[in-house]
């Protein structure tokens, strides 16, 4: 039973009178100052693990040991010690070959970060080009990226940093609409790329349909050095006992002939330790080629001994898959109360839409058009930090002023249920006040 009971039938506050919406507002501006009143600091800006999540791996900070050999590798090697491939150990690449849909050969390691790997295959292509192009992409006279929105602001800051133009794409709650897509990259050579987070995406948690995935790696582009940014970052991340499927990416553009598009990024930094975990990146035989090869002017290697202790602590795919239901049993139960706080709080007045993803760290909220900024400051008045409005699209601009992130997974439970009250009561007064402000009325709130 819902700790949030409802008080009274509901109705949408779009059909109110002009009388009962000013009395609506007053009373959530009543509930609103006695909820700031508490002086709470609630932070749901981030995705971050929390640490009683961070605490499954704690054996890490013991591994590999000390004893003779522990930091010896299967084939013998020192890890201590430069030496040998720069894609990685062979048995920590074969930890991923499940969650990244590629054979060992076509897996490289590096250090903690996929945003790093992202970043420095934009870099590669925009100084050298990519295999199956005619120059580097920095001779282009306008270099353009598709970006499915809302999305994640991190993809958008290498962009915006680099001058590449971003162009929003609609998501369906299937993935990125295909035919915007597709007639975007078919029409403009400068368009090179497209950002995607495939499966429970951050921040709407839909996973892509086998007929998106297909449609991607047939779909022809006027860019014959088209990417496909592929960052999976939540591959294992399941929060309930139906976990989606989604399509083998790198396998649907072979069979289509463009065996090249496709880069794919993953890291361990919501399994292991986040910021002290590997990346992981897979892509074609040339690809990796490429990106070995330039890779090697900065880097002798990444750090093998973190390898080592990943292969140690995680063993295979079913280590992963155990660990995986550890964090899904601290984390299921905050999502489902931000939603039972929600539908307790805001359903039926017609304000506002939640998703319940069956996977990743991420509840996208969308409220009445107009009004997100303003229950992004009302929250944060009452003591509850979120990711600014509008972060969660290209340039920071949110056309509709609708779409808030919600990032459950770090504070405790008691508190993700107090910052959901304080969202919801947020969200109420902005969205009274907008209504009484349209209607050429004073809304009373600053």
């Amino acid at each position: 039973m819902s700790p949030y009971p409802e008080r009274e039938p509901r109705s949408p506050l779009a059909t109110l009178d002009d009388d009962a919406l000013r009395r609506f507002h007053a009373d959530a501006a009543a509930r609103h100052a006695a909820f700031a009143d508490r002086r709470l600091s609630l932070d749901m800006t981030r995705g971050k693990p929390s640490p009683e999540q961070l605490d499954l791996c704690n054996a890490l900070l013991e591994l590999p040991g000390s004893g003779q050999g522990a930091w010896q590798a299967a084939d013998g090697a020192d890890c201590r010690n430069y030496f040998g491939d720069l894609r990685g150990l062979p048995e920590a690449r074969a930890l991923f070959t499940g969650m990244v849909g590629a054979p060992v050969e076509q897996i490289l390691i590096g250090d903690n970060s996929s945003l790093a790997l992202m970043h420095d295959a934009i870099v590669h292509a925009l100084l050298h080009g990519v295999p199956g192009g005619a120059a580097p992409w920095r001779h282009a006279a306008s270099i353009g990226f598709l970006c499915p929105s809302p999305g994640y602001d991190r993809h958008f800051a290498i962009c915006e940093g680099y001058g590449i133009r971003m162009i929003p794409v609609p998501l369906t709650g299937r993935g990125p609409d295909m035919a915007v897509v597709e007639r975007l990259a078919a029409a403009d050579a400068g368009i090179k790329g497209m950002w995607c987070v495939p499966q429970y995406s951050n921040p709407t948690g839909e996973t892509y349909a086998d007929e998106v995935v297909e449609r991607l790696a047939a779909m022809p582009t006027a860019a014959a050095d088209f990417r496909l940014f592929w960052d999976n970052a939540y591959a294992v991340h399941h929060l309930d006992g139906a976990p989606a499927r989604l399509a083998n990416v790198l396998e649907a553009c072979r069979r289509h002939g463009h065996a090249d598009r496709a880069l794919v990024f993953a890291s361990t930094s919501k399994i292991t330790f986040a910021g002290a975990g590997l990346a992981v990146f897979a892509s074609s035989p040339d690809n990796m080629a490429w990106f070995m090869r330039h890779m090697a002017r900065r880097s002798i290697g990444p750090d093998k001994l973190n390898q080592l202790r990943h292969v140690r602590l995680l063993r295979d795919a079913d280590g992963i898959a155990a660990l995986m239901q550890a964090h899904r049993r601290i984390l299921a139960p905050k999502f489902r109360r931000v939603g039972e706080i929600f539908t307790a709080l805001l359903g039926g007045y017609g304000v506002a839409s939640w998703n319940a993803p069956q996977g990743g760290y991420f509840i996208s909220l969308d409220v009445a058009d107009g009004a997100a900024a303003r229950t992004v400051a009302l929250a944060g008045q009452a003591g509850i930090a979120l990711v600014p409005a509008g972060r969660t699209f290209p340039y920071g601009r949110d056309p509709h002023d609708r779409n808030i992130r919600i990032a459950p997974s770090f504070p405790p439970l008691d508190q993700v249920a107090l910052a959901a009250e304080g969202v919801a009561l947020s969200l109420l007064l902005a969205a009274s006040d907008l209504l009484l402000r349209r209607r050429g009325l004073a809304g009373g709130t600053s």
